[in-house]
């Protein structure tokens, strides 16, 4: 039998933690590593307990997700960091993403879509939820231009994807995980509003989205 998956909960609402944690506790294959009030907490948590995974608040005091979730992708990349929050607006759902998280789910999912997510986090594999992913395809109506709402980040990304990288290689070449490559390229996809790889090379080229 493998070792079940660690998990440190992160939410400054003690209500949230109390059902997080009767949550893990029917769920064999998960195991809670510990819990933290806000940010500063979580990054403390990781330097002494190095969990698998963290369900991850982004509206907290002290210290905010996001920027915990930067600090903790930079000292301990394996550590895989799930956005789990009430909010879905764009600039927060990017911020997260750039940050370094993995995935991004509504409080109000369900928990069978949440343990499915720890275990797709686990595995190196992203999860946004519908929402999140809405969100960062703005309406047609609002865009200058295609792919005018692409990050920085995902500009250098689909570049490296014109120039025939896979995710390692690029992953490589900007010094950031396997895993956060994939979320920026489900990110690119999304906002091309293209279905694969190949879609998306072929649409930078012909409408020049890249040097």
């Amino acid at each position: 039998m493998t070792d079940p998956i660690r998990v440190l909960i992160v939410d400054d609402h003690t209500m949230v933690r109390n059902g997080l944690i009767s949550f893990l506790k029917n769920r064999p294959e998960i195991e809670l590593a510990g819990e933290a009030r806000d940010g500063r907490e979580a990054i403390d948590c990781c330097g002494q307990i190095k969990p698998d995974v963290i369900l991850m608040d982004l509206v907290m005091p002290e210290l905010g997700g996001v920027a915990a979730t930067r600090t903790i992708h930079q000292r301990w990349p394996n550590i895989r960091v799930i956005a789990l929050t009430s909010f879905q607006e764009k600039e927060l759902v990017q911020d997260a993403l750039q940050a370094g998280a993995i995935g991004y789910l509504l409080k109000n999912v369900s928990g069978d879509e949440l343990a499915a997510a720890i275990r797709k986090a686990y595995g190196g594999q992203p999860t946004l939820a519908p929402e999140a992913i809405q969100a960062l395809v703005q309406p047609v109506s609002e865009a200058t231009t295609l792919g005018a709402d692409l990050t920085r980040r995902e500009q250098e990304v689909l570049s490296l994807l014109v120039k025939g990288m896979s995710n390692p290689e690029i992953a490589e070449r900007l010094i950031i995980s396997r895993a956060t490559v994939k979320v920026h390229v489900s990110s690119i996809l999304s906002k091309l509003g293209v279905a694969n790889r190949a879609e998306a090379i072929s649409l930078a080229l012909r409408d020049k989205l890249v040097r």
